[in-house]
């Protein structure tokens, strides 16, 4: 939507969704038409031009959502108050 208002280079505007964005949910819907939570990524930061995620949880077909990664930027859960 940035793209079709403003005339912004694409690399400002990745820099700007990597510095607004900490954690994505993936929700996708599934063969027997049900909705499941697939994938939770952390947005790590910008480098070379490209978003850079690591994932947190997968959807794997036979053992449901498992976990795949450690939280990376804990910085504004602590200053928020949470302990981890």
């Amino acid at each position: 939507m940035t793209l079709m208002g403003i005339d912004l280079p694409l690399e400002a505007i990745r820099r700007q969704i990597a510095s607004g964005v900490d954690i994505l949910v993936h929700l996708g819907r599934m063969r027997d038409k049900s909705r499941k939570l697939l994938e939770i990524t952390e947005v790590c930061g910008f480098e070379n031009g490209e978003i850079q995620t690591h994932p947190l949880y997968q959807w794997k077909e036979k053992n449901g959502l498992v976990k795949a990664g450690e939280l990376l930027h804990c910085e504004k859960l602590e200053r928020a108050g949470m302990k981890l």
